[in-house]
């Protein structure tokens, strides 16, 4: 089921001219998502309440924002 995923996102990403970005700069995208999903379960179960003025987010979606960033670390990587 991850090789499809990781297949699906390496054939979606050959269709630009620098398919991925350099290894420190996904290391840091990977970082700022799962950064979101800490900061969502912080304001889910933690102390931490929500701003009025910060957009909802689904903790799903951060979810999958953080395996897409690691697949394509892990793409680049063979």
């Amino acid at each position: 089921m991850l090789k499809d995923a990781q297949k699906q996102i390496d054939d979606w990403a050959q269709g630009f001219k620098d398919p991925y970005w350099p290894p420190l700069a996904q290391l840091a995208a990977l970082t700022e998502e799962v950064g979101e999903v800490a900061r969502l379960v912080n304001h889910m179960y933690g102390p931490k309440q929500k701003k009025a003025e910060e957009a909802a987010q689904e903790l799903g979606e951060e979810i999958v924002d953080v395996l897409f960033a690691a697949m394509c670390l892990a793409n680049r990587h063979g």
